[in-house]
């Protein structure tokens, strides 16, 4: 449990790969990488006023205003620059502007009224938010009645590399530690259904989807990797500045990365999982 690792005072701003131009590239790219595992069937074709909490800089947003052309999106995010990224990202698409705004605000007091919004989306956020019960709730607080809600979310314990990897998984576990001592949980997707189920919705669902990827499949293998290793290289320089890895770790790091993308016979696994549910018609 979360509990049990005492956690520093977070970080004004914990998230912990930071919010560079570079990052938003890369943000915009992982979207368009996991799009079929993430976006095949989501449950908001009657909707028409959708809520993304921790939009970002909206890699996802785009991907739901191509796919519900009937749907409006209020993305909430608590960073200037993701916002700012959020528009210059969707201004790039052929999208009305009545069909997006982007609202800065703290997801876990949220300045909108109750009833508002008739569905809610939310991807790799409550990773980083100390308090995930309290968005929940809020969450639920401005949804209206039958409204259904989608929640992707990390189990990072699942990652896997071969041939074996100890540097890349030693970096790993200091990587999943830091996000601890700022105040997330890198293992939360675990943990939706009790969340969804002690914050009053009803119709839970929970899914793990698994990244397999192998000899069957070279190219998407390739692929990953190559976004794996930028997800992971974007987190070294917090991570060399409060010592939780040293240099030794992070170059050991990049060899073992270079030769799992160079083996014939290289795997990669790992696991995350979509939570669905619905808000009670009596909240």
């Amino acid at each position: 449990m979360p509990s049990s690792r005492p956690s520093q005072q977070p970080e004004p701003q914990g998230y912990l790969h930071g919010f560079s131009d570079q990052e938003a590239d890369r943000l915009v790219r992982q979207a368009r990488i996991l799009e079929h595992r993430i976006h095949g069937n989501l449950p908001f074709k009657n909707c028409r006023n959708l809520l993304e909490v921790g939009c970002g800089v909206g890699a996802q947003t785009q991907i739901l205003l191509r796919d519900f052309p009937d749907l409006h999106v209020t993305g909430l995010d608590a960073n200037k620059k993701n916002l700012d990224a959020a528009t210059r990202v969707t201004n790039k698409q052929d999208v009305s502007a009545e069909r997006v705004q982007f609202v800065s605000g703290d997801a876990t007091a949220m300045d909108f009224d109750s009833d508002c919004f008739d569905g809610a989306y939310l991807c790799w956020v409550l990773e980083h938010i100390p308090d995930a019960s309290r968005v929940l709730s809020e969450v639920r607080r401005v949804l209206i009645g039958g409204s259904p809600v989608v929640v992707n979310e990390v189990q990072n314990a699942s990652f896997f590399l071969a041939p074996y990897s100890p540097s890349t998984l030693a970096y790993w576990a200091a990587f999943n530690d830091h996000q601890y001592d700022l105040g997330g949980d890198p293992f939360i997707g675990a943990r939706l259904g009790n969340l969804l189920l002690e914050n009053g919705y009803r119709d839970i669902d929970t899914e793990v989807r698994t990244v397999h990827l192998d000899n069957r499949w070279p190219e998407e293998r390739s692929q990953f990797l190559a976004y794996w290793s930028e997800l992971l290289l974007s987190g070294s320089e917090g991570l060399l500045r409060t010592g939780l890895v040293n240099g030794e770790t992070v170059e050991g790091m990049k060899r073992e990365l270079a030769m799992v993308a160079h083996d014939p016979d290289s795997v990669i696994f790992y696991s995350f999982v979509q939570a669905t549910a619905r808000v009670d018609l009596g909240a």
